[in-house]
């Protein structure tokens, strides 16, 4: 038996690849039915493939009955958790921390600027050649709430830290205290939601933030607050978000949406106030150096029988 190890980049393409292991390349393919590169056997740490189907990137799993380490190249991993059941106990499921913050915090902050100086209506002014002027909010002296306050969450408060904020107030699952000031846990977001003109949401998806943000959440914010979701789709209650912003009482920008592709006709594509990306948190110029060095440093440690980073949880532990 070899120790293969399968990518979804090609191995050439990655600087510092250590010695031992045979790379082999497999990203599924454009429609899914690329065949293996080998025997699922002989996996000892497989890659998952990003930007593909939830169907593709699981399709091995089954089959790598001697897989050790399952790495995935996004930030969330609740795709891969969910079929978990068919991997043997003692594999280290890794994530991407640390190649997706920059490019993550980027699109909140652009999401966030767009929707409050209006951005998409002067979009549509332009397309009919109308010059329509406006008097906008600035996100100068507002208060930001970041509501999943990881790795993403503080690289969203790097780049809000030039924006003259009046206040930006953390959350996270459990209470602790950075460098910038405290964070709270998600017991407090009750009496944190009213004081926010903007929330932006970087949480994982768990069963703890599934339907977070519900009717209750979003009756607490603010009348005229803003919305930004760069999380998981299901984090929002999708139906409770249509009836808040089809009353106009309060903005949202959406990356990720419930369901995911967002259908044509669905309510949300036509909501009055809604700003919506087709998650493209991710992929930008700033995800392949990124995810490179990641593969790198995780197989030179793997070889060397080193700890590894980033690992979410163990199977069977």
């Amino acid at each position: 038996m070899s120790e293969d190890v399968w990518l979804p980049i090609a191995p050439e393409e990655i600087e510092g690849l250590p010695e031992g292991p045979r790379y082999l390349f497999w990203d599924g393919g454009k429609d899914g039915d690329q065949p293996f590169p080998g025997d699922p056997a002989d996996c000892v740490l497989y890659v998952v493939p990003y930007m593909k189907r939830w169907p593709v990137k699981v399709r091995p799993l089954e089959q790598l009955t001697n897989v050790r380490v399952i790495q995935t190249l996004t930030a969330g991993v609740d795709d891969v958790t969910a079929r978990l059941s068919a991997i043997r106990p003692g594999v280290q499921l890794c994530n991407a921390r640390g190649v997706h913050e920059a490019s993550t915090a980027e699109l909140a902050l652009t999401l966030t600027l767009a929707s409050l100086r209006g951005i998409p209506g002067f979009v549509r002014a332009q397309q009919q050649e109308r010059w329509e002027s406006a008097f906008r909010p600035a996100l100068a002296d507002k208060t930001v709430l970041i509501v999943g306050y990881g790795s993403i969450g503080a690289a969203i408060e790097d780049r809000l830290a030039p924006f003259e904020l009046a206040r930006v107030a953390r959350v996270a699952r459990s209470e602790r205290t950075t460098a910038r000031g405290p964070v709270h846990p998600l017991t407090e977001l009750p009496s944190l939601l009213p004081q926010a003109d903007v929330v932006i949401l970087s949480t994982p998806l768990t069963e703890a933030t599934r339907g977070l943000v519900d009717a209750e959440f979003l009756g607490r914010m603010k009348d005229g607050a803003l919305l930004v979701n760069v999380a998981r789709g299901p984090v929002v209650d999708t139906k409770a978000l249509l009836a808040e912003l089809e009353s106009g009482r309060i903005g949202a920008a959406l990356d990720v949406t419930d369901p995911e592709p967002l259908p044509p006709g669905h309510p949300l594509w036509q909501a009055p106030g809604v700003l919506i990306s087709p998650h493209v948190g991710g992929p930008s110029s700033a995800f392949l150096p990124r995810a490179r060095r990641l593969l790198a440093d995780q197989l030179t440690r793997f070889v060397n029988h080193e700890p590894l980073r980033n690992v979410v949880l163990t199977t069977g532990a």
